[in-house]
């Protein structure tokens, strides 16, 4: 990863709110997944994907898959900084990676996310393309993928 977010594409920041701690004091895990959510949105929007681009052509970003890695605990009231990375386009497809850290986007994250989204025509049923500028803005954004991504859950295997 390079580090700081290619010319155009925003970090996405949330400070951890005292409602999102779990019962083991730290950032609940579907919390997680809640702000990655909105670092998605914040992509959406740079994209020319945004709420008005969604009312008037009844087309949106779905998640067809998702895999998160929580890397290390997250105190309350943490400054989060979420570093978004498009890692595939074409067509209908997008692949995302977000990287979560405490504070600036550096060092190790403590959380990471990879999506992969369906451009999908609502009215339709069915994926639709993206709209070219959109798909252009995402292309120009490309990055190579770390070497953990498109790696799923590997089996434990039973102790003997």
């Amino acid at each position: 990863m390079t580090g700081h977010p290619p010319t155009g594409l925003p970090l996405f920041r949330q400070t951890v709110r005292d409602d999102w701690i779990d019962y083991n004091g730290h950032l609940s895990e579907a919390y997680y997944v809640l702000i990655f959510g909105f670092a998605t949105d914040a992509l959406m929007d740079a994209a020319g994907l945004d709420a008005a681009y969604r009312d008037r052509t009844g087309c949106s970003l779905y998640t067809v898959e998702a895999h998160v890695r929580y890397l290390h605990e997250v105190a309350r009231g943490s400054e989060l900084t979420v570093r978004t990375t498009v890692l595939g386009v074409d067509g209908k497809k997008l692949r995302l990676l977000h990287e979560m850290f405490v504070g600036a986007p550096s060092g190790s994250p403590v959380a990471t996310e990879e999506l992969f989204t369906l451009h999908v025509d609502q009215s339709a049923g069915s994926a639709a393309p993206l709209p070219d500028a959109s798909r252009e803005y995402l292309a120009e954004l490309l990055e190579p993928a770390p070497s953990w991504a498109g790696h799923g859950i590997r089996a434990v295997q039973p102790h003997r």
